[in-house]
């Protein structure tokens, strides 16, 4: 693996990939805001509410992976740490950084917007996650089970062949962001974010049977990914009718002006 580029420390690669991801995010955002004829200062609020949101989302992953860890050895105590985060906990708490700030700002001042963020939302999250995928896979972490199969490599940890459970996560992660980034651009399609859910959490669950960096359990034999893959799953169906609800309301306020089709 290739933790360092030219051997230089301050050259993270994992930390790089991260920045790309992040860039590549917020290129989307302003593409789909120029060509769907977004305000621009609502777009200038929602981009640095996700820069918040994004700070809120790594403390709260690293706090989850510290909470699992605790659980899984209370003897090491509860230590909070920047070698691993959980990801679906880093969403839960971005998203709900993202909303309070919303609640808090940027609905008093641009109005219900928020169902103009739904279709873009999870293309943006989608893309800078599968760059945060390479970065693990050039860090050499979040590998998988031991294998003899063509498909296994050998990573440093472990010291022997197993699953690149980081690449196949990424190659899924960029098909699904080509996905929702052509029905949002195109098709105006609202429910990404609903379609982000179920995709991203069935094979998130179905990936953990191979995963081989083991991070304790949380109800069951379930990793804390699967438990929190399967509420994922099951809060798609809420977030479906909240998305239906928003955008009728949307489409009937008369005072927004103007509105992204």
């Amino acid at each position: 693996m290739y933790p360092h580029l030219f051997n230089q420390r301050f050259l993270n690669t994992y930390g790089i990939c991260i920045c790309i991801g992040l860039v590549c995010c917020f290129v989307v955002v302003r593409y789909y805001a120029r060509v769907k004829g977004g305000v621009p200062k609502w777009v200038d609020f929602c981009e640095a509410n996700a820069y918040v949101a994004i700070g809120v989302g790594f403390i709260a992953g690293m706090s989850g992976q510290a909470i699992f860890n605790f659980i899984k050895d209370p003897s090491q105590g509860f230590r909070i740490t920047f070698e691993s985060l959980t990801f679906i906990c880093g969403l839960i708490g971005g998203v709900s950084s993202f909303i309070i700030g919303y609640l808090a700002i940027g609905r008093k001042k641009f109005g219900p917007r928020m169902v103009e963020v739904l279709p873009i939302a999870p293309v943006c999250i989608l893309i800078a996650h599968a760059w945060g995928r390479v970065g693990c896979f050039f860090g050499g972490c979040c590998y998988g089970c031991a294998t003899d199969s063509r498909l296994g490599l050998i990573f440093p940890k472990p010291g022997h062949k197993v699953y690149p459970t980081q690449v196949f996560e990424a190659t899924f992660l960029f098909i699904l962001f080509a996905a929702l980034f052509y029905l949002a651009i195109k098709r105006n399609f609202k429910h990404g974010f609903v379609v982000y859910m179920i995709a991203y959490g069935i094979f998130r669950f179905l990936i953990e049977f191979i995963r081989g960096d083991n991070r304790g359990a949380l109800v069951g034999e379930f990793s804390p990914s699967q438990s929190l893959s399967i509420i994922m799953v099951v809060s798609s169906i809420p977030i479906y009718f909240l998305t239906n609800y928003l955008l009728r309301k949307y489409q009937e306020n008369t005072t927004l002006d103007p509105k992204i089709s």
